[in-house]
Parts: structure tokens; sequence; C-alpha cells
């Protein structure tokens, strides 16, 4: 019985019909061949950004008619699924290719969730092999197809078009691995015969060429998921003698465009691909996708810049974009001048909620870097960045929590932040001010009181404390004290943002209250000379 056979028939496991299958093999062969039999079926693939146990359960749940297939034998999740078979008992037959519809829906897949939660996009035959054969041509693999080495999950936007259906499409033979380490991918491109082409990310491109291990010839290098640096571009082609491409797109719309990136920093849209000027009212220099390969008319989430002659160039993302008490600059500016620091290994920048204590957002940023401190390191930004775009908290790591496709989701980065907090976070600023506190003596003989400077000294050291920026920045705007404060009180500070009418610059305002119990004791205005 065949693996299409198999997905059809109703089983214990199975009780009904299953319109929809997450294929999650792991494998590249059992992926392709689960993925042909799912189209064979009538179903449709849905392939999720993320395959971790919980991702996987809240995929199920908001899919309650969808089979699993997967290729893990310790695998038994709570829900329908089925595994690889080991063997299909399929006699051997002369092949012949399936008829397929250009409008059936063969895929379900997710954007990788770096700016947000992931969103599912379906996609028809007749679209993802416009797509395939433009990319194709371009490179040349219409007329000289190469054998396909592959590091990037087959789920994936760019895995799913670069690997399987390059090779199902374009008649690429794909090694059923996915190498991650430098060794393991060095091993893959050894076990494939000439001429090799590798697919991979920035991210297992820059680890391979640092550890300096032989490799074999490869013809060809096609890289997405972030744009290449024309340095390390060329230190690619120099060190390996392949040709580099980059191709650009995203999972709404697919490939798009491609570069050679030490001969150009612009792009050249794929055949069949236009842009035009998106309207005014969504922001400048932003441009709609159409096309052949495309299934609906698409605004880009990147910012670009139209040459004459059809190139473009990018200039960022708009979620990129960040404004930080009035002034502007872009994630991925500041992220490389972390990264361009002597000693940094590797770095990101990114803008989580603000809390409740503060009326703006404050930067934060990951760092890796065994022979720098923080210190050190938040030195070294100063001399590069404007004050207000520095990180609070700047976050050591031993490395970055990348994806498989070698991307950084906004909620991993957010959990890292999270647990730093919980981490380093202080108690409540409270302070128990003890009966024989130097400061009582020959204040008020007979009714003695806590001074109103040292109450205030107090305020501005955990103020400091919670923003993370020195004492000597800080001040008081304006004081009033309502209740004495007297020996054995145990004082509480609480800190506000305030609203832009009260303050020239709410971005560098605080207002602050000090409790005994539920009592206010003090109150007042917190400044700062730059943004917290």
């Amino acid at each position: 019985m065949s693996l299409a056979d198999r997905l059809t028939e109703p089983s214990a496991q199975r009780p009904g019909l299953h319109p929809f299958v997450v294929n999650i093999c792991q494998d590249q062969y059992h992926f392709m061949v689960g993925f042909v039999a799912i189209i064979l079926a009538g179903k449709t693939n849905i392939l999720p950004a993320n395959d971790t146990p919980a991702a996987l359960s809240q995929l199920m749940a908001g899919e309650p008619h969808a089979l699993c297939l997967h290729d893990r034998k310790a695998f038994a999740p709570p829900y329908p699924h089925m595994i690889y078979p080991a063997s299909t008992n399929v006699p051997l037959r002369a092949p012949s290719n399936p008829n397929l519809d250009s409008a059936q829906i063969v895929a379900r897949v997710f954007t990788s969730g770096s700016t947000g939660s992931p969103v599912a996009h379906d996609k028809s035959w007749g679209k993802l092999v416009a797509a395939v054969q433009a990319g194709a041509q371009r490179m040349g693999l219409d007329t000289r197809p190469m054998n396909l080495v592959g590091t990037v999950p087959p789920q994936h936007m760019f895995g799913f078009e670069s690997l399987v259906l390059l090779c199902l499409i374009s008649s690429c033979p794909l090694w059923s691995g996915r190498p991650f380490y430098p060794a393991d991918i060095a091993a893959a491109l050894n076990a494939v015969p000439e001429p090799r082409m590798l697919v991979t990310t920035p991210f297992h491109l820059k680890a391979l060429l640092d550890a300096h291990l032989p490799l074999p010839k490869i013809e060809r290098l096609l890289l997405a998921t972030a744009p290449l640096s024309r340095a390390l571009a060329e230190r690619t082609e120099a060190a390996t003698g392949a040709a580099l491409f980059e191709i650009y797109g995203c999972t709404e719309t697919g490939q798009i465009a491609s570069r050679r990136t030490t001969q150009s920093e612009d792009w050249a849209l794929l055949p069949g691909v236009r842009l035009s000027p998106a309207p005014a009212n969504l922001g400048e220099h932003l441009f709609i996708a159409q096309g052949t390969t495309i299934k609906t008319p698409t605004v880009l989430a990147d910012r670009i810049q139209m040459q004459p002659d059809g190139r473009f160039n990018l200039l960022g993302r708009t979620a990129d974009q960040v404004n930080i008490a009035g002034k502007r600059s872009a994630l991925s500016y500041l992220t490389a001048q972390l990264k361009a620091i002597p000693g940094v290994i590797d770095g990101v920048f990114f803008l989580p909620d603000a809390p409740p204590t503060q009326a703006i957002n404050r930067l934060c940023a990951l760092v890796v870097s065994p022979s720098l401190s923080l210190q050190e390191i938040l030195s070294a930004l100063r001399e590069r960045l404007d004050a207000v775009f520095l990180p609070r908290p700047l976050i050591g790591v031993a490395q970055l929590p990348y994806t498989a496709s070698g991307k950084l989701p906004q909620a991993t980065l957010h959990s890292v932040l999270a647990a730093h907090l919980a981490r380093t976070s202080p108690l409540p600023a409270t302070w128990h001010i003890g009966v024989d506190h130097p400061a009582f003596s020959g204040h008020f003989p007979g009714y003695p009181l806590l001074p109103g400077a040292l109450l205030l000294d107090w305020v501005i050291e955990q103020a400091a404390a919670e923003w993370q920026v020195p004492s000597t920045e800080l001040g008081i705007e304006q004081a009033k004290f309502l209740l004495p404060v007297r020996p054995g009180a145990l004082i509480r500070l609480i800190l506000a943002p305030v609203a832009a009418s009260i303050a020239a610059s709410a971005a560098t305002h605080r207002s602050f209250s000090v409790l005994v119990d539920e009592a206010v004791v003090a109150s007042g205005m917190l400044r700062h000379r730059s943004p917290v």
C-alpha cells in the first residue's frame, strides 16, 4: 500500500478523513515523499514554522481535522498522528508524472514569527511551480541541474522552495539529511558529487567559514532569510570559489528577486514579478508585489528604493524602524553597530513592550562576546550611538536563539529578556528605617523625623537602579512632603510615567510617590538628562 493510500485509510488512530496533514518529517527525502503523497491523496500539507511540542499542540488544537505525519521514533503526541513508514511494500513500476490541477492548494505555510506571531498562507501548485522555475532560470539550473545540500528545514518557505520544490521541479538531486554544524555540512557536501550547490543562511555560512574546514568544490551558494553583507559574500567566494546568490522574498509572496551579492547590492526581480507603489497613507517607500508567481498582491514589509532600470535596494523593514524620544533609527543599523565592535561575535537589538513604569519603550540587546565585559561593550556603543539608543538592558548570552532557518523570533527574544529580568530585577523598592538611624539624632528632639533631603536621595538611588542609569544623571524636578516619616517606618516607592502635557518632555520625566502603609508621605517628579 502506498503512503498516499495509507493517508486516506481510516483507522483507530485516524477515525475520520483528514483534509490537512501536518508534515513535520525531518529527513528531506521523507518530507518530499510525504509531501507528494499528501497531494496525491487530495489533501493539503501544513508546514509549521515551529515544531516544538507546545507549538505543535497549539497548531493541532486549531486544526481539529488534521493528521500529523512525522519520522520520529520516540514521538507519541496526544493528537492523531502517523509515523513515516519504514517500508511501503509497493512493487516498483515505471514512474508516471501525476497531472495536478494548478489551482490545487498543496501547502499551507507559516511566517517565521520574526516580527510577530506566525501567520498562515495557502500555496497553489501552479504558483509554486512558476516561482521555482523563475528562480532556477535565474541561476542557470534549468539547463544545468546541481546536487543540493541544505541546512534549512523543508517546512520553511526558503527550504520548501529552494530544496524540495527545486528537486521536484528542476531535476536537482537533494541530499536527504539536514546538516547543522560546520563539520556536518562539510561531510554532506563531500557525500554528493559535482556540481554542488549549498542552500543555507548567513548564520550557518558564517559558522562554516569560521570553522576553517577543508571543503570540496562548490559551484553555487544560495542564501536567504537575511541580507548578507558584501564583505561576507566576498570572503565566502574567495574561500569556496563558489558563485554566491541571494534570493529575496517572504512567505506571502515566495521568492521574487535575486542578486549576485559580490557584483551588485541591487536586487533584480524574477521573471513575471512586478512592483508598484503602495498607497501613500501606508508609508514611504512601500511597494506592492504582484505577478504570475504571486497569489494575492502583497504589500512588502521592507522599505524599497527603486532604480531606473527596475532593480531595487532594500532600505530596511517597516517593523525595523524605531522612534525613541523623537529620534529615529533602525534595528538592523543598531545591530550592525553592535556586531562591528571588535570582540563581539554576534548580537541583536530588539524593542520589547514598555513596562508600566516607563512612558516609552527601551531597546534591549543580546550579545555574544566571551572576551568583553558588558560595560566594555556599552562603552563602545556610546561612541557609536546616541544615548537614547543604548540598550537597557544589554544581556550577555552564550549564543543567540536562532531557529533552524536562521531566524530570531520575537517571542523567543522576549522570553530571553523575561528570564533575565526574573533573575536580576530588584525586590520592590522598600526601606525599613531603623529607630536608631543616625539621621534622627538631633532632628527635632522629642519628635524625630526623617530629613526630606535623605528621603529624596533614597528616591534617586532607587530610580537609578531600576532604570540602570547612574544616579548622577537623575535629579528632583519638584517634591512635596505630605506626612512625616517616623523612626521604624517601612517606606516604599512607586514610579510612574507622566503625560506629555505635564512635563516638557515625558520621555525624560517620571512621577514618584513614597508611601507608608497606604498613605502617601511624599510625591514629586524626577528628571533625567536623556530619555529613560
